[in-house]
């Protein structure tokens, strides 16, 4: 199978011949540094080193609402760029959301790769939680839920107009095989939002826009840290249909979420704190997630960026460990009926 082939037939419940060989975030940059330390060659880009560790390429475009020149918020610290809803009006939005929002010919070249069958597209948009929270600042705009809703419905009617002109201009050159919204609303302790709030405040936008992705046949993930297990249900009604990177350390279990999900998609899960443990903890925890993997609609991955904790040596095995059980978990695939079948 072409990784098309077989990210396609994993995520619609359907024999594969093996798992897709992916990390959905890559890696930080202090990681690769060590590895270019301890043997990794120095002259590979990001995709040289998929291909230099055996991984299925999956092709990522996030697509920044940000003109240039438009002042860059503070994440590490919380702090936005808009103070009030007369400034946000008169300073920031016409700072945002640029049109043309994609490079055209580089689509272009991804999409023959695509239609090649050797790569899967996706892109991501930042979503009606993430979005407001950046550009307001944290605080700021979990008080604005209260004291300035309207603000946080004027700028998310405007990111979804947006979203809806890039939308168009990636399917005038292809149909990404998913893209993710980058929501980020979940925590260790789960939710940051209440169900009210969800529904008051980005329910109605997931509503908007998730009917157009479902038609044009493009799956629609959430991007959400931490224990997502809860909003999973949210998230499932209003039209999205799986959810990354379900950090383990968060507590988020990938058999709970199947058995009360059996449509959705899930990327990643795989605890990246045991890639530095040696192969008895790495082998573990391939053996907790195949048998999800398996039925079909999970595809595993670090459930983050690969921290620079794992050593190259380290990785190395890791990925040829991935390899053996994502054989195991396709040869496990081709056992199970097809979802749908008469069992």
């Amino acid at each position: 199978m072409t990784p098309r082939e077989r990210f396609q037939a994993a995520m619609n419940f359907k024999p594969f011949d093996r798992l897709p060989l992916i990390e959905w975030a890559g890696w930080w940059g202090d990681t690769t540094q060590r590895w270019r330390q301890e043997g990794l060659p120095a002259d590979l880009d990001f995709y040289g080193i998929h291909d230099h560790f055996g991984l299925d390429r999956h092709m990522q475009d996030w697509i920044r609402a940000f003109k240039p020149g438009c002042p860059a918020p503070d994440g590490a610290r919380g702090i936005g760029i808009v103070r009030d809803r007369d400034h946000y009006e008169k300073v920031i939005r016409p700072l945002l959301f640029p049109r043309p929002a994609i490079n055209r010919p580089e689509w272009e070249k991804r999409a023959a790769l695509q239609a090649a069958g050797k790569a899967v597209l996706w892109f991501t948009v930042e979503g009606f939680y993430w979005f407001p929270r950046r550009i307001l600042g944290t605080e700021a705009h979990l008080l604005a839920f209260y004291d300035d809703p309207a603000l946080i419905t004027r700028i998310n009617g405007d990111l979804t107009e947006w979203i809806r002109d890039v939308i168009e201009e990636i399917f005038s050159i292809c149909t990404p095989d998913f893209m993710t919204f980058a929501e980020d609303m979940s925590y260790n302790n789960g939710s940051l939002l209440s169900k009210e709030l969800f529904d008051a405040f980005l329910a109605p936008y997931y509503r908007e826009l998730c009917p157009r992705l479902q038609q044009k046949g493009t799956l629609i993930i959430v991007d959400s840290d931490g224990d997502i297990t809860e909003p999973a249900r949210w998230f499932e009604a209003v039209g999205v249909q799986g959810v990354l990177p379900l950090e383990r350390q968060a507590g988020v279990d990938i058999a709970r979420l199947r058995a009360d999900h059996p449509d959705m998609r899930f990327i990643g899960h795989y605890d990246k704190m045991v890639m530095n443990r040696g192969e008895a903890a790495m082998r573990k925890e391939f053996e907790r997630l195949v048998p999800t993997a398996a039925q079909g609609g999970f595809l595993i991955s670090c459930d983050h960026q690969t921290p620079p904790g794992v050593s190259y040596e380290d990785y190395k095995l890791y990925t040829r460990l991935f390899r053996e059980y994502a054989e195991e978990a396709g040869r496990l695939s081709r056992q199970i009926p097809v979802k749908g079948s008469a069992k």
